[in-house]
């Protein structure tokens, strides 16, 4: 199992630092390809995170009973919304980031300690994605090869949207950042078992994150997407993950 892990992580690693030399990514209207690849998304968030996100929330109602960390017992969804609202909040930044390079210094690209901010947080969030491949819910290879298609489309599509935000700065540096992160939490999750309260709380801030950039990437009006290819898409990843 610790050998498919690898090998699904090392898969991750590849998206974020070749999925730039992928023709389709720019086509408008959007490719038949992106378009299945965002109904996969929306059916993982439906159909798998949102149920774990669930069974996070059990395991804060039966552990905190008491005390500072009381607030978050039956509040697992909160914590979801926090995330989905500091990854929004972050989107902005970036969006008003870039319209005043254009105005100012007439580069098509956010500042320097924008970029920073923005690959920290997805340094973050690209190591709890690689923590769970280890310690997330899939107990099978079938379910591993689940979470790994499903985020592997999710990658693709936010890749994208980082080089449009950053240009060279993200092809030179944010990339490998992003790679190396996945491999990091990987490796954490080989020597270190964090807590399940810590997950639980973590797990939910990464839906949020999850759920904002399905709807923003893999949704986006102007692209024009395909609805029966996406339709598609939907309904054949449900389809598996219900049969799985």
């Amino acid at each position: 199992m610790l050998l498919i892990t690898f090998i699904l992580a090392a898969g991750f690693v590849s998206i974020h630092l070749f999925s730039r030399y992928l023709p389709f990514l720019d086509n408008v209207p959007r490719s038949r390809l992106l378009s299945a690849a965002g109904g996969i998304s929306v059916s993982y968030v439906f159909i798998h995170l949102l149920p774990e996100l669930n069974k996070h929330n059990q395991v804060l109602d039966r552990n905190f009973q008491s005390g500072a960390l009381e607030f978050f017992e039956n509040h697992t969804y909160i914590v979801a919304m926090i995330g989905l609202a500091i990854f929004y909040g972050l989107e902005r930044m970036v969006k008003t980031s870039k319209k005043k390079q254009q105005e100012e210094n007439n580069l098509d690209r956010a500042s320097k300690g924008v970029f920073w901010i923005h690959i920290f947080s997805f340094f973050l969030y690209n190591s709890l994605i690689g923590y769970l491949l280890l310690h997330g819910e899939q107990e099978t290879v079938t379910g591993l090869v689940f979470y790994f298609i499903a985020l592997a489309v999710h990658f693709i599509t936010s890749d994208h949207a980082l080089r449009e935000a950053h240009k060279e700065l993200y092809d030179r540096t944010g990339r490998w950042l992003l790679a190396a992160a996945i491999l990091a939490g990987w490796a954490i999750g080989i020597t270190w078992k964090v807590s399940e309260n810590i997950i639980a709380v973590l797990f939910a801030l990464l839906a949020g994150g999850v759920i904002l950039n399905v709807m923003k990437e893999e949704l986006p009006e102007e692209r024009e997407s395909n609805f029966w290819a996406f339709a598609a898409g939907l309904a054949g990843y449900t389809l598996l993950l219900m049969l799985g």
